[in-house]
């Protein structure tokens, strides 16, 4: 978290301040708003790979008091108008397209004002699988399921117990109660309750349709801002079925153990 304040150069409401970030990813906090800052984000990585990378950003929902721009040799162009209110929202763009130009607005009362949003640094192919434009709800084939196991950051085998839908931000968040954990790297699923049994949360768009139903299913999918985002999600009789067809045949890209 970098936190930055405006009132550090209230007498010179003209100033650019430049900003480093070395980390993938994290948030940016600036109280008070005045004058602009170029957010240079540096990732510890080799300069060559900088052309496959994709940035996201996620305005915080109560950030206000500057628009951000992405910003290459001297262009501008908006990314979030002050006062947009788009819940959940995130905008995405190549690394090698610019970086970013936070501009405050005029304000009254500059200590009301705080803007911030989390950003993160991912693979083209991972941002991609993140925010597939065409079909985004249309089921994996084998092939995209047996290496979304070898490549999610998370795989369980569960149910699903209910389904909340958020239409203000348009997702639907699916309660899964897990009957086997393979993988996470978040701790999003976790022991609840004396019963000992393993439950999270799982976010989906709302267009997707996702209903609660009876059996077991492979939840698959990548960790997106702090939550778990669904990918390939077979019935689990159905993955087990292509899991031994692949490796009958010697094409499994990775053992698990569907058992």
């Amino acid at each position: 978290l970098s936190s930055l304040s405006g009132l550090t150069h209230e007498s010179h409401k003209k100033d650019v301040e430049q900003v480093y970030l070395r980390c993938s990813e994290g948030s940016i906090e600036w109280m008070y708003p005045t004058g602009a800052l170029i957010v240079n984000l540096r990732p510890n990585t080799s300069p060559a790979s900088y052309k496959h990378l994709t940035v996201c950003i996620k305005p915080f929902k109560d950030s206000a008091g500057a628009n951000i721009y992405l910003e290459k040799t001297g262009e501008l162009k908006l990314l979030v108008r002050d006062g947009d209110r788009s819940p959940s929202k995130v905008y995405c763009f190549g690394y090698d397209q610019g970086g970013l130009f936070i501009e405050a607005t005029p304000q009254q009362d500059i200590s009301r004002k705080i803007t911030g949003f989390q950003y993160e640094l991912m693979s083209k192919g991972i941002a991609a699988d993140l925010h597939t434009v065409s079909a985004p709800c249309r089921p994996c084939s084998d092939t995209e399921v047996l290496l979304a196991v070898c490549t999610s950051d998370f795989v369980i085998r569960g149910s699903i117990q209910d389904v909340t839908n958020e239409a203000e931000e348009q997702e639907s968040v699916i309660h899964v109660g897990v009957n086997k954990l393979y993988r996470q790297k978040s701790k999003v699923f976790q022991l609840t309750g004396e019963s000992g049994n393993w439950r999270g949360q799982i976010k989906t768009l709302l267009e997707c349709g996702v209903k609660p139903g009876d059996g077991d299913f492979l939840f698959t999918g990548r960790m997106h801002f702090g939550e778990a985002r669904l990918g390939c999600a077979p019935r689990f009789k159905d993955f087990q079925r292509m899991y031994k067809e692949a490796k009958d045949k010697g094409l499994n890209p990775c053992e698990i153990g569907p058992d």
